[in-house]
């Protein structure tokens, strides 16, 4: 068991001069500074800032204060706008703690000593941007808040502090963030990218801890839990999707995507789906209206005329609820599935929704018969 850890914060609404790698200034407004101590030991620094979105492209191209690509998870959904301001929450690099101890006794002489830094002492460790790691970036809109979190903010100062002597805590921290970044990702996790994160995590952890890295390694790849979303077919799925702009959201704990498509005849609902066990890509339109049961004949003679002479995928009656769809499918057992296969089966497939969609309308609330509606269609 360890002690109770505190915090305290200090409101600072002033400029800091920061420094990159190479040496350049990143002035930046500092808005609060947080001390947190365990037996009067600090074992964390965190600092709050606001940048302008000019400033931040730069900060995000360039990576500064570890913000790496790889070890973020999203907030929510959205980009960040022009304007207004985007704040940035980051924590000094553990190895570095000792370098205020001395000044730590009260905040706000700490406050003090980081911004006298800037014009005593601008090329001290504390001022470049490396030394800190970013844990959250957010910017506050109209329609909320939006942003992402890192890696590093799913570790505790307070594990850190023990973790020569007891890494369970990151290891489950760790975990955690490969969860979410899962599923935030919409991608299977592989071996390969959890090897390369991993890799990269080890680097930093490295430096700010006497921990057995190799070790952590192992049992946190160990107890990463299986993707459920199927592996390669799934991913390529999803790459082609996002690639297409199309506004793909996950069924949760499924191996499948929801989206709309807006043809010149209507909107609708697809789905698109990958069955693992047979290695199948499934794509569905589904009809924006149901044949009422009194219809469901005419619809099933419409649907069943359509579908003669389809060479790729078929119209289909639920009976039970007089859902209509249209479904393109393809097994690649043994091969691969590439993004051209999956455009040639989604556009052949919202090709035919869109076509034969009037002649549905017309069937079920125009009272044409299905052989009429078919001709009309087709001629």
């Amino acid at each position: 068991m360890y002690a109770i850890a505190k915090t305290e914060n200090h409101q600072i609404n002033t400029n800091l001069t920061l420094h990159d790698s190479s040496q350049s200034p990143l002035t930046v407004r500092a808005v609060t500074l947080s001390l947190t101590k365990q037996d009067n030991e600090l074992i964390e620094c965190r600092l709050t800032f606001c940048v302008n979105p000019q400033l931040y492209n730069h900060i995000d191209t360039n990576a500064l204060f570890n913000l790496k690509p790889d070890a973020r998870n999203p907030l929510s959904s959205g980009t960040f706008l022009p304007e207004p301001d985007i704040t940035i929450v980051t924590s000094l690099k553990p190895d570095l703690l000792p370098l205020l101890a001395e000044h730590a006794i009260k905040i706000d002489e700490t406050a003090k000593y980081i911004l006298n830094l800037s014009q005593e002492q601008p090329d001290n460790q504390i001022l470049f941007t490396e030394s800190w790691l970013g844990l959250s970036v957010k910017q506050q809109q109209e329609s909320g808040e939006i942003g992402y979190r890192t890696l590093w903010s799913y570790i505790s100062p307070a594990d850190i502090a023990i973790a020569s002597t007891n890494s369970e805590g990151i290891s489950d921290a760790i975990v955690n963030f490969f969860k979410d970044w899962t599923e935030a990702n919409l991608s299977a996790k592989n071996q390969k990218a959890t090897s390369e994160m991993l890799s990269g995590i080890s680097h930093i952890l490295t430096q700010l801890t006497n921990i057995n890295m190799d070790e952590m390694t192992q049992e946190i790849e160990a107890n990463i839990p299986p993707s459920p979303t199927g592996g390669q077919i799934f991913e390529e799925m999803v790459n082609f999707f996002k690639a297409d702009d199309w506004p793909i959201v996950q069924i949760p704990g499924q191996p499948a995507l929801q989206m709309a498509f807006q043809g010149e005849n209507g909107k609708w609902t697809c789905y698109a789906r990958t069955r693992v066990e047979q290695q199948q890509f499934v794509f569905y339109s589904i009809c924006p209206v149901n044949a009422p049961e009194d219809k469901q004949l005419d619809i099933a003679e419409y649907l069943t005329r359509a579908n003669c002479g389809m060479m790729i995928g078929n119209f289909e009656l639920d009976f039970a609820d007089g859902e209509i769809s249209y479904k393109t499918s393809i097994d690649v057992e043994g091969d691969r599935l590439s993004s051209a296969l999956i455009r040639r089966l989604v556009y052949a497939n919202v090709t035919m929704m869109d076509q034969y969609l009037p002649g549905i309308m017309s069937v079920i609330y125009g009272n044409v018969s299905p052989e009429d509606a078919i001709a009309r269609i087709e001629s």
